[in-house]
């Protein structure tokens, strides 16, 4: 009862700090319509050109939005679909479309960073407001631009710009430690309601969605760490149904325009509106080769236009604001239910890529159902692996319920390597120094980082602590062409669960060699080979539950065939390990799966230090030609155990992980 009363006590205190804390700034509505005329009224109303096509530049990628439009009709639809697997084609693709705008830029995202590839797209959005384009940035709150001064910038720039910020805690665009304590204490369902639907849309016609925010590490532009991602641009009448969704967001009472916000409103009283900040790149000659690359309309063509697939049968599923309403009708959140009746009807195959494979309740229902039917369809599984992971807790869960994975559903199941050898990345950029080596002896238990050169410096894929904190910029400032510098402290917040930190919750594990570092982050999948689905859902309960998710679902035996090769490419032996069930004990093996199995079913103590599956990798060589399947004959003959978490550098390798999953089963819903 005392420590009842204390845990009481403790949190009261909690509130009581974080409530007092943000007092001090909160606004009146008088203050806060003040706020508002200071940023209206400074913003410029001079348009730099005067043609009706706001001097857009010529695009072919534009050009495939008005193709699909006037060859469409409302019984035959005509698209195209264009898949974005390299990080900077995509980053090249929203540049060019921004710059081809005529009337209208319609951006929503859950991370908008300062670092070079966020404030060359800011930049970029400025631009084309001047040039008469209407411009709209909706940005989640817990991941927006954390710097007051370019917010403030930014309420004030033009009109024909509006910035607004969604579920703002506190009213405030900024959190510190005590909001975040408070939030958690006082409004814990509300704070982890986030908008996770990214869009960006011109003129109504062209689309962009997926997995990408705004933020170096998903254009392959970080260091240290970057994603492996993807997104899907979409031209046609289906950009309809996406502005009707953006409109919806944009009007919903959750979306608070950026100058009424409590600390932007009170820059603004204090000192008017700031001007925007100088923009230092970390490697300028980088962005201004993009920015020649986005205006080179043969080398667009060629790189992404000619790519591109004519499909006819395409659906923008995404959730409503609504959704975050603690009542709400099915039509609110689409996005859970039409992903999970597709899977559900599968004949033959369903190939599901996601970083985090941690599944609800309902999911996993419908997946041990599946393999149980006569005719079950195979369930292959791209996923990361602890040393690629980006959140080590979300992925103690997936490791938690391996066996639940392989013996129950029947999944096969593909973990991320952290230096894949073939993914879809310019290795030159990326690592100018070479590949991935290993450290001097003792250098990485030393604690001091190795650089990719193998000479001891700032940056390591040993280690992605020191910038994985909060969303302050920290960087040396120092403009640099080489990718081992470090570059600053992230607000990489993407999957991590909400709790007292205004930083990152969680950050890559240590791993043995040094090296740029990989990790999943797209979500996709294909089912029978005939539908392809691109988008934000990470089929997780978060994404059920808590976040808005939006997802591409086209129709199309050749779009879908492509987007199972770049799956299955990610699952090949040179990017990824392959788990499968470990060699049985000649002694109580029966006893160790009983015991194991009980452990597991625990919501708490999962102690039991023998694992059902672990991890193998393949070992080419005359009788191994080829890959195999984890259930046939041959597979201990070619692969080799690599343990439960290779490249991973934690003292005790099981320790770390071992103690998530013994005690972060409660976590599972918001993970």
């Amino acid at each position: 009862m005392i420590a009842l009363w204390t845990r009481r006590a403790a949190r009261c205190v909690a509130l009581l700090l974080a409530l007092s804390s943000t007092a001090c700034v909160s606004l009146s509505d008088a203050q806060r319509e003040r706020a508002a005329q200071i940023a209206t009224q400074a913003r410029s109303q001079v348009i730099d050109c005067q043609t009706p096509d706001a001097c857009a530049q010529p695009s072919p990628l534009h050009d495939l939005g008005e193709r699909a439009l006037a060859d469409s009709t409302p019984a035959e639809p005509r698209h195209f679909a264009l898949i974005l697997d390299r990080g900077e084609d995509s980053l090249l693709a929203r540049l060019n479309l921004l710059r081809s705008a005529r009337s209208s830029i319609d951006l929503q995202t859950y991370i908008f960073d300062k670092d070079d590839s966020a404030r060359f797209i800011m930049d970029e959005l400025l631009l084309a407001a001047r040039r008469g384009v209407r411009v709209r940035l909706l940005i989640d709150q817990l991941s927006a631009i954390a710097d007051l001064r370019i917010l403030g910038a930014l309420s004030g720039a033009h009109r024909n710009l509006e910035v607004r910020i969604y579920n703002p805690s506190f009213g405030k665009a900024k959190l510190n430690y005590f909001d975040y304590a408070g939030s958690v204490i006082c409004c814990f369902r509300r704070f982890n309601q986030r908008m996770h639907t990214k869009l960006l849309l011109v003129d109504q016609a062209v689309g962009i969605t997926g997995g990408r925010n705004y933020q170096d590490d998903y254009y392959d532009w970080d260091a240290e760490y970057n994603f492996r991602d993807r997104d899907v641009l979409v031209a046609g009448p289906v950009a309809q149904t996406m502005a009707s969704n953006f409109e919806a967001f944009w009007n919903a009472q959750r979306s608070v325009p950026v100058e009424r916000l409590n600390d932007v409103g009170t820059t603004l009283l204090q000192g008017g509106v700031p001007t925007m900040p100088p923009a230092h790149f970390l490697r300028p000659q980088r962005v201004e080769a993009m920015s020649r690359d986005a205006s080179d309309p043969v080398l667009i063509q060629q790189r992404l236009v000619d790519a591109a697939l004519v499909v006819s049968d395409v659906k923008y599923v995404a959730d409503l604001p609504q959704k975050h309403r603690r009542e709400h009708g099915p039509d609110a959140a689409p996005s859970a239910p039409q992903l999970e009746s597709l899977i559900s009807t599968a004949q033959h195959e369903v190939l599901l890529q996601t970083p985090y494979l941690v599944m609800s309740d309902e999911a996993q229902d419908m997946f041990r159902g599946m393999h149980e039917r006569a005719d079950a369809p195979k369930v292959i599984v791209s996923t990361n692996s602890l040393a690629a992971t980006d959140n080590p807790i979300v992925y103690s869960m997936s490791f938690k319920y391996k066996r639940r994975y392989l013996r129950e559903f029947g999944f096969e199941i593909h973990e991320y390597k952290p230096f894949p050898e073939d993914a879809p990345v310019d290795y030159a950029t990326l690592m100018p120094e070479g590949p991935p080596m290993d450290p001097p002896p003792g250098a990485v238990e030393s604690g001091k980082p190795i650089g990719p050169s193998g000479s001891l410096g700032p940056s390591s894929g040993s280690s992605r602590a020191s910038a994985s904190g909060g969303g302050d910029d920290k960087g040396k400032g120092k403009d640099s062409d080489t990718a081992g510098e470090t570059t600053r402290k992230m607000q990489r917040t993407e999957s991590r669960p909400s709790f007292f930190s205004s930083g990152a919750g969680s950050s890559p594990v240590p791993l043995k060699r040094a090296g740029v570092r990989m990790g999943l982050h797209a979500k996709s999948m294909v089912i029978d080979g005939r539908i392809g689905v691109i988008g934000t859902h990470n089929f997780d309960p978060r994404s059920e539950k808590y976040n808005t998710e939006s997802v591409v679902i086209i129709h199309d035996q050749a779009f879908a065939q492509a987007l199972a090769s770049s799956i299955r490419r990610d699952m090949s032996a040179e990017n990824s390990w392959t788990i499968a069930r470990r060699q049985k004990s000649p002694l109580f093996s029966g006893l160790d799966y009983s015991l194991g199995k009980v452990s597991e079913s625990l919501p708490l103590f999962d102690l039991w230090p023998w694992r059902y599956a672990t991890t193998y990798e393949f070992m080419p060589g005359p009788d191994c030609p080829a890959p195999l399947q984890r259930t046939d004959p041959a597979f201990m003959k070619c692969y080799r155990d690599v343990g439960d978490f290779p490249e991973v550098n934690i003292g005790p390798k099981w320790l770390y992980t071992r103690m998530l999953t013994a005690f972060g089963a409660g976590l599972v819903p918001i993970l």
